[in-house]
């Protein structure tokens, strides 16, 4: 059975790194969205202006956009994830504008519009993080604090878990992987203990992962690790290999520049380096091409007062760029 009890504890932030005393359990957990303020002073949207939110989340973001929109305005809210959508809805009700909610992957935002017959946009937002009813949910098995199983599929639909991946790949394949999309140097002596250790009896759930992950990196002495879980970063390479994380970004930032109006924006919310680049690279390419006019030359990161209110909004990165 697996344990789903209330913990104080640190769970998987898209950075790496622990989320502050987080209380992991069934119920709801208020989720703030990041650089909300910072961004509703950079963005400015016409009353009939047409917005899409990449990821709807709970809806805070477009909450603050939506307000600003009158009846002509229209908003589009996009999520893979049916509770989000579920939860947005609750949150956007009795907004003036038109709002479209549909569960669907932003990597596909261009056949949405389509189908709902919009052409151009004046604003595509996206907040990569994760909410944190997701960090939350013992059935998506995204912290490894809990004994979940092994799932890690923002989006139920999806075939392949985190166990399918960690079951079924060669060493090799599992080694590249964990330092390809989590970047940790002791990849392979990691990719080595799992295929050992998987030998006996299938890895299914978090903490048997967690455990595997903790006794490859021992130290020496039983010294404590001081910064982030020894499992952080695998955790992250496979969360980011079953969601297809970098791809869609890299979809969603090629699509983009044909859906914006003229002096419409794209802002993006990042939480590691891997994103970050991305964002970045296309921005910066994008611009050398007069295809975007301006972007910022710096990501804007949060104020240390943002941070004290929201922890998990420290590793939050933002880059806006405007179409010529």
């Amino acid at each position: 059975m697996h344990n789903t009890r209330p913990y104080k504890g640190f769970a998987l932030n898209r950075d790496g790194s622990e989320l502050a005393d987080l209380e992991v359990n069934s119920s709801r957990v208020a989720h703030i969205p990041v650089l909300a303020g910072t961004l509703a002073e950079q963005i400015n949207l016409p009353t009939d202006g047409v917005m899409v939110d990449a990821t709807i989340g709970q809806g805070g973001h477009s909450f603050l956009f939506g307000r600003k929109l009158g009846p002509e305005g229209v908003l589009i809210g996009l999520d893979v994830d049916k509770d989000s959508i579920q939860r947005a809805h609750l949150k956007l009700k009795d907004l003036q504008c038109r709002v479209i909610l549909i569960r669907g992957n932003f990597s596909q935002i261009s056949e949405q519009l389509s189908a709902q017959h919009i052409e151009k946009v004046d604003f595509i937002l996206a907040d990569l993080g994760l909410c944190s009813s997701q960090l939350a949910d013992a059935k998506m098995g995204l912290s490894f604090q809990m004994d979940s199983p092994l799932d890690m599929r923002i989006d139920e639909r999806l075939n392949t878990t985190a166990a399918d991946i960690v079951n079924k790949s060669d060493e090799k394949s599992l080694a590249d992987l964990i330092y390809k999309f989590g970047q940790d140097r002791a990849s392979r002596r990691i990719a080595r203990f799992i295929v050992g250790l998987r030998q006996g009896r299938p890895i299914t759930t978090t903490a048997q992962l967690a455990a595997i992950v903790c006794k490859a990196l021992q130290r020496p002495g039983g010294k404590k690790w001081t910064r982030i879980h020894p499992a952080t970063r695998t955790f992250q390479a496979l969360r980011i290999a079953v969601n297809n994380e970098l791809e869609n970004l890299e979809k969603l930032l090629d699509v983009a520049p044909k859906l914006l109006n003229k002096s419409g924006h794209i802002a993006i919310i990042s939480y590691h380096s891997l994103e970050d680049r991305l964002v970045k690279n296309n921005f910066k390419q994008n611009k050398k091409e007069n295809v975007y006019s301006d972007c910022t030359k710096k990501p804007i990161v949060p104020s240390r007062q943002e941070i004290v209110e929201n922890p998990r909004a420290r590793s939050a990165k933002l880059r806006i760029a405007q179409k010529s």
